[in-house]
């Protein structure tokens, strides 16, 4: 009921939000006479405030159309390379005219980037993507919003991601391949590789693993205490609801990303509330570089997807209240994850000594579950100052991190 409630709101609001962008046009397009009244800009960006916090935000593009990498411009092309219904391997394909660059281009060591599906979509490892691209073949796990996912493709369990992971891992081939788990899929990427160790096949050469909750217990954060205060019953009956009629999932049992957006807000609405105040103080002022950049970020951060009610539950239970891959009682279809059957797979754990998603320490852990792993091929990073995003995105990744993540990937490459 929640949702349909959701969704009449927002049918409510939609002639206010149109209106809203219209005034801004009016107010402040060069072609109207209303913009050379007195106080125009003003109105113009009461509208503009108004129509950005009412607004629907759909899934932005990657939009990376080329990077700068072995001394040249090369374009780039989004392809699917592998069609799933609730994800799309997508490979970032790099062309070139020039012989030479374009055998550079395919001695490049290839990196799957296994993006969250924890409300955001991937486009926001955008900037990862973008600084892998300089030096590597990057592919991306692009999760599908649950509400696009008719009813009859099935449920989605945590078992399900790790099977992607493992389906992903071999389309590409384990071999040469380098894995960067972002946040929440830490946990089943860890599984996917130990499972695929334990079952003899051939695992990746690394897995760099960044800010991710392998061990809640450590340093536990609000977004652990969330999980591990109430019963898995609560979670049940006041954060799942079924998908509109409106959408292609109708019917689907969803935690929507609305609900997720609000838990994000929730963390620290001072830091918005501060964030939007300054941003109609920049249009006031006339200061449009900042206004943009306001704009870019929470056209991405306001973007949310729905997840599978089935994944969600398995994941509160699993990673948050029964802490079950540290403590060794996970099984995945029957069989038990053991991370210290990884060997040939190298370890880089990475964390932000600020993190309050993902507590200090619990990336971290990972060294410990992988016991079969030589030290020699174990590495761990604590970044000074940066907080969850500042590890995976904006100047601290490209300055700090990406040095390393570059440096662990060539040396066992």
């Amino acid at each position: 009921m929640l949702y349909q409630l959701h969704e009449f709101n927002r049918t409510l609001l939609n002639p206010l939000i149109t209106w809203s962008e219209s005034g801004v046009r009016m107010f402040s397009s060069k072609d109207s006479w209303l913009s050379r009244l007195p106080g125009a800009h003003r109105m113009a960006a009461n509208y503009e405030l108004l129509y950005r916090l009412g607004k629907d935000y759909e899934k932005p593009a990657f939009n990376i159309r080329s990077v700068r990498a072995h001394d040249s411009e090369v374009p780039i092309v989004e392809q699917v390379a592998l069609a799933k219904p609730f994800c799309n391997l997508t490979r970032f394909k790099r062309y070139s005219d020039e012989l030479t660059t374009l055998k550079k281009l395919k001695q490049d060591p290839a990196v799957l980037v296994v993006a969250p599906l924890s409300g955001h979509h991937s486009t926001l490892l955008r900037d990862t993507v973008r600084t892998l691209l300089q030096d590597h073949k990057v592919y991306i796990t692009d999760w599908i919003d649950a509400r696009m996912v008719p009813a009859d493709k099935g449920p989605f369990h945590l078992d399900d991601y790790v099977a992607y992971i493992q389906e992903f891992i071999r389309h590409i081939g384990a071999e040469h391949l380098h894995v960067i788990s972002v946040c929440q899929p830490t946990v089943p990427v860890l599984a996917a590789i130990a499972l695929m160790a334990s079952a003899g096949e051939v695992t990746p050469r690394t897995m760099t693993m960044m800010g991710g909750p392998i061990d809640t217990r450590k340093s536990p954060t609000k977004v652990n205490d969330l999980a591990t205060t109430q019963p898995i019953s609560w979670f049940q009956t006041n954060v799942i609801n079924d998908v509109p009629t409106n959408y292609p999932g109708a019917g689907r049992r969803v935690y929507p990303g609305f609900l997720q957006h609000a838990g994000f807000v929730a963390m620290n609405p001072s830091r918005h509330f501060q964030s939007h105040y300054d941003f109609y103080e920049d249009l006031l002022r006339g200061d449009l570089d900042d206004a943009e950049a306001h704009r870019e970020f929470y056209d991405e951060y306001n973007a949310v997807l729905d997840m599978p009610a089935e994944y969600y539950l398995d994941t509160v239970k699993t990673v948050f209240q029964e802490h079950a891959l540290p403590r060794g009682t996970w099984k995945v279809q029957g069989k038990l994850v053991k991370p210290q059957d990884i060997k040939r797979t190298a370890l880089f754990t990475i964390e932000g000594e600020l993190d309050d998603i993902s507590g200090l320490g619990q990336t971290e852990v990972a060294h410990d579950l992988c016991k079969g792993i030589k030290s020699t091929n174990k590495k761990h990073l604590t970044v000074k100052g940066a907080g969850h995003y500042g590890i995976f995105s904006g100047r601290r990744w490209r300055e700090s991190v990406y040095p390393d993540v570059r440096e662990f990937i060539r040396k066992h490459a």
